[in-house]
């Protein structure tokens, strides 16, 4: 088989992390602001929990929780967030988790705007977009083309929470 110099590469799908479970555990001690989780049902089913990036469904016990996404990232790789570093509210499960089964883009997972954060290796902001739901994994592949870029952050725009990262694969 012979390779033609002069196409271009092909660049692998973006990998997509849920929060680990080690730390979706430690979180339902306490959460990254120091506090102990916010417990309840899903009444309706919704909710998007970030342990397995799929919505709640009625009737699951959930829990609310302060996480630190940059700070959890930077923790694994030894950058400093510095004053990127937040802490805001995410879903979990409020109990063991199987996680998810791949690094794909979540199905059913997003449907609103979203902002891809992009963060290089320091954990200092690069640059943002904002993106409908059928374009932002378009988006944070295009973001990661960009060898400066070290992780995306995808984030809520309504809300402004942290929904999943997305990193190369």
């Amino acid at each position: 088989m012979t390779t033609n110099p002069t196409a271009p590469a092909v660049r692998a799908a973006p990998t997509v992390r849920p929060i680990d479970p080690a730390v979706h555990r430690t979180l339902l001690v306490r959460d990254d602001a120091g506090r102990p989780p916010v417990r309840s049902v899903d009444g309706t089913g919704g909710a998007p929990l970030r342990c397995c990036l799929r919505r709640a469904r009625a009737g699951e016990r959930i829990a609310l929780v302060g996480y630190a996404p940059l700070r959890r990232w930077a923790a694994g790789t030894g950058a400093e967030p510095g004053p990127y570093d937040e802490v805001g509210p995410v879903f979990v499960h409020d109990g063991p988790c199987a996680g998810t089964a791949g690094g794909d883009w979540p199905e059913g997972f997003h449907n609103g705007e979203r902002v891809l954060r992009a963060y290089d290796r320091h954990g200092r902001i690069l640059g943002g977009v904002r993106v409908l739901p059928d374009t932002a994994e378009a988006g944070a592949a295009a973001l990661l083309a960009d060898p400066e870029v070290a992780v995306v952050h995808v984030r809520a725009v309504e809300f402004g929470c942290f929904m999943h990262e997305v990193r190369r694969a």
